[in-house]
């Protein structure tokens, strides 16, 4: 069994500078518990770091909730394990992206932020675009799958998910980066 300690290998002071160089690296991007800020150039490798809550999605309560009971996420989008299915199944499936499916909210009566202007104040059937988010960040993104996202050519709605999740899950500081190329974007496409 050979032994690869530094000591005896002569090679103590490359893998210290090797180790100093990582650490001051993390503490300039924010390490020590807290996510790192990506490059949006995709010059740091594939991996997409996320921002925020890595359970909830940074998602609004009530709709993370009627996302996770919801029978549509629960049972049809349990069976999707790639991120192309799941392509397949917004393309196939998604004709909006508000939160909630059209007319299953009641807000009659209500006035300021429960009568929908924030579109959270009651509960309704959760969205099929907003199951499908939901169920992209279970698949932990790549920085490549998100750029194919956002660059697809087949349907507005891929890539309006690909924006939400940009929304969702990277640092407000970098969103600028992600978006600013897209923003003489004219193609059309129901919120």
């Amino acid at each position: 069994m050979a032994n690869n300690s530094p000591a005896l290998t002569g090679n103590s002071q490359p893998q210290h500078q090797a180790a100093a160089a990582a650490a001051q690296q993390q503490q300039q991007c924010g390490g020590g518990g807290g996510a790192t800020k990506p490059a949006v150039s995709g010059k740091q490798g594939n991996v997409l770091p996320l921002w925020g809550n890595e359970k909830t999605m940074n998602l609004n309560p009530m709709i993370l909730t009627n996302i996770l009971s919801s029978p549509y996420f629960k049972v049809q989008l349990y069976e999707l394990k790639t991120y192309h299915e799941v392509v397949d199944e917004i393309y196939f499936k998604v004709t909006h992206v508000e939160p909630w499916e059209k007319g299953s909210r009641k807000t009659a009566g209500q006035t300021g932020m429960c009568g929908g202007v924030r579109g959270v104040g009651t509960g309704g059937i959760v969205s099929t675009a907003f199951c499908l988010l939901y169920k992209l960040f279970t698949l932990k993104l790549t920085r490549k799958q998100v750029m194919g996202l956002i660059t697809h050519t087949d349907s507005p709605y891929i890539r309006a998910l690909g924006f939400m999740y940009i929304r969702y899950t990277q640092p407000p500081t970098d969103l600028w980066d992600w978006f600013e190329s897209f923003l003489d974007d004219e193609e059309f496409f129901t919120v």
